[in-house]
């Protein structure tokens, strides 16, 4: 196979007719011009300039390699910047999951962040449940999922990954603006043990949680409407037909709701990130980072 730096000497020692001048133009010495040379003539059999004592001349064969050289050397070249861009994060595909809550509160701001950072680079955004998602980053086919898990119903994550954490969000109770209880700052859930509530599938680490939750008020919640859509589960209750316990990054900044601490007890649900020791994606530090980051932002508004 014939060496592209070799190639490349070639090309401009046939443009520029001096050994001379093209050891100086690629920074070589004009012996290391003339070894060069010498090299491409064995590997291809044959003489490919006339040298006299005072100058060099390319032969009908040298001119010719010359000539079909540039094109593959400019491909050579891409080749090389492709791959820099590569390693750089400049380009490249970044695959991620990461469940509804997160995409509408957290990933939007990340991933316009990456993109700001990184615009040749390929962001991929898949939306599942941490059980729907974990498959596909110990198997490869993402890069990192965003997962959480309730304190109420504590989870283990896969050895093989490791869990990055970005941010705690403590469990609030929801009520209609116009509920007795809207205008507090906190609230025992007690104080709501008779009113009817909104949940999650009975399936869910949320729903565990509320009853156990309640469990430890001293009461079982009368459970009346379910949805595993926060939006919809806060929708229900801003109309007055029950009261929940939400996640605090499920709530809107304008949401029409009563938002209270829950007095005496401080639980919360961890969000972290997932991803595999192995993987060298040169995007995927840089996503953890703009997460981090984002989590950070939003935990100091609030407080």
């Amino acid at each position: 196979m014939l060496n592209p730096i070799h190639l490349r000497t070639l090309t401009e020692a046939v443009r520029t007719g001096s050994f001379a001048e093209t050891a100086r133009l690629l920074g070589y010495t004009t012996s290391a011009v003339s070894q060069q040379i010498a090299m491409l003539e064995r590997a291809v059999g044959a003489q490919l300039f006339e040298r006299s004592a005072r100058s060099v001349r390319p032969t009908a064969i040298a001119e010719r390699m010359a000539l079909l050289s540039r094109d593959a050397l400019a491909a050579l070249s891409e080749l090389e910047r492709e791959v820099r861009a590569l390693t750089r994060g400049d380009a490249g595909t970044l695959r991620l999951a990461s469940f509804a809550t997160a995409n509408a509160r957290i990933m939007a701001s990340t991933l316009a962040a990456i993109v700001e950072r990184r615009p040749g680079a390929d962001v991929l955004l898949d939306e599942g449940e941490p059980d729907e998602v974990l498959a596909g980053v110990l198997d490869g086919d993402r890069d990192a999922a965003v997962v959480f898990a309730y304190d109420l119903d504590p989870r283990t994550w896969p050895r093989e990954l490791i869990a990055t954490p970005l941010l705690s969000e403590p469990l609030m109770l929801v009520t209609s603006p116009a509920h007795r209880l809207a205008a507090r700052p906190d609230a025992s859930l007690v104080e709501v043990a008779d009113e009817r509530w909104i949940c999650t599938r009975s399936d869910t680490a949320g729903s565990k949680s509320l009853e156990r939750l309640c469990a430890t008020a001293g009461f079982v919640p009368r459970i009346t409407l379910r949805s595993n859509d926060y939006g919809v589960v806060c929708s229900l209750v801003r109309r007055g037909l029950g009261v929940a316990v939400v996640p605090k990054l499920a709530i809107g900044v304008d949401s029409g709701l009563g938002v209270l601490r829950i007095a005496d007890s401080e639980v919360f649900r961890r969000i972290l990130a997932l991803h595999r020791p192995s993987n060298t994606n040169p995007l995927l530090p840089i996503v953890l980072d703009a997460l981090r980051a984002q989590c950070q932002a939003i935990a100091q508004r609030w407080g």
